[in-house]
């Protein structure tokens, strides 16, 4: 992993790489001065139970450049078992804050999601910032010749910052076989993040997310997505376990 500096502090969940910083956006910003290519994960408790069982997921997110925390799990689990702080940065709020950041002269990639919302989500962004330059926009039903075109265009416009928002864990398959394409370029994978700057979703109100109900608010929207809510409690108990097995190897080896 490549996420050294003095700003970035290296911590693990459950056996996968989670980094701990004051200063995301600012760190992101000199790799893209930089043209140093990254790959960033944003991690949440549904992530790290399908890496249990997906090894290739789980590869990925160790040789990622920076892994976020993002889910309410993630720092939950340091707060009780490794009885330090670690506080989430939602995927969404990261995108949003280098967004923000932006100059004219880096340019932007949006890919992923259905036509009308990725279209939606680039005009809300240019309406917030006049002078960001997303130079592309694609939704993720593309396919064949206009699927190549697209990839050709990437590799000819060198965007600076490229979101894709495809899902977990397509987004990161999908991120590992085309960064090639890009290589000075931070990669991250965004989620239904268009869909909250499409206006086609509405996220969570701030109270909830306080105190860590985020999740309930999105199976209030999505009841569908029960089944995935299911890698909530897995990973409490999971998480739980893997403490307690940690615990017992290190003090073995004092």
């Amino acid at each position: 992993m490549s996420a050294k500096q003095a700003d970035i502090k290296a911590l693990s969940v459950m056996g996968l790489p989670v980094h701990q910083s004051q200063a995301y956006v600012s760190w992101l910003n000199r790799r893209i001065q930089e043209n140093e290519g990254t790959h960033v994960i944003t991690i949440n408790a549904e992530m790290c139970m399908q890496a249990q069982q997906d090894q290739s997921l789980r590869q990925f997110i160790q040789e990622a450049d920076l892994v976020v925390p993002d889910g309410s799990g993630i720092e939950l689990y340091f707060r009780l078992l490794k009885r330090q702080q670690l506080y989430r940065y939602p995927g969404i709020e990261l995108a949003a804050d280098l967004l923000k950041s932006l100059d004219s002269h880096k340019k932007v990639a949006f890919y992923g999601g259905k036509p009308e919302v990725v279209e939606a989500a680039a005009a809300y962004w240019r309406s917030q910032n006049p002078q960001l330059n997303i130079a592309i926009v694609q939704h993720g039903y593309v396919k064949g010749a206009a699927f190549e075109a697209f990839l050709q265009q990437l590799a000819d416009v060198q965007p600076k910052l490229i979101f894709v928002g495809l899902g977990v864990p397509r987004q990161e398959f999908w991120i590992a076989d085309h960064r090639h394409l890009c290589p000075d370029a931070v990669w991250i994978g965004v989620g239904g993040s268009y869909d909250i700057w499409s206006g086609s979703k509405v996220r969570a109100p701030l109270w909830m997310r306080k105190i860590h109900l985020e999740w309930l608010y999105r199976l209030y929207q999505e009841p569908w997505r029960w089944r995935r809510m299911t890698a909530l409690p897995q990973f409490a108990w999971s998480s739980f376990w893997y403490g307690i097995q940690e615990q017992k190897s290190l003090k073995q080896n004092l």
